[in-house]
């Protein structure tokens, strides 16, 4: 789906995640260990994890970008995802997708992170 599909349809550019599911919190914990080879900074804490959805079987589909489209660790980057989700108790299965809409921006970051990276 495209932006301007999601506009038309009044749809957030980003869906939202399962935080109400009893996982939620130890998949963004385990999102929490990977790290950007670039920047000292957790993928979670950059803002780029987009979406976390886990179903009722504790399937966990993780939407996720990168800082930029040409990232070294592009190729990479969902496998770490899903390594370290899926040695997660209880997680049945892991998908993890690449989006670049819409774009990764500073402004994504949790304040943790801009006061690790010396924004704040």
């Amino acid at each position: 789906m495209n932006q301007q599909q999601d506009q038309i349809e009044g749809a957030p550019l980003i869906r939202p995640s399962t935080t109400d599911h009893p996982l939620y919190e130890a998949v963004t914990e385990a999102c929490r260990t990977v790290f950007d080879p670039e920047i000292p900074v957790n993928i979670f804490d950059l803002g780029l994890v987009y979406t976390i959805e886990i179903s009722q079987e504790n399937a966990v589909d993780i939407l996720m970008t990168l800082t930029a489209p040409g990232c070294p660790v592009a190729g990479e980057m969902p496998g770490w995802v899903a390594d370290a989700v899926e040695s997660l108790p209880g997680v049945k299965q892991v998908d993890v997708k690449m989006t670049f809409e819409p774009p990764w921006g500073m402004d994504m970051m949790s304040d943790e992170a801009r006061l690790e990276l010396g924004f704040m």
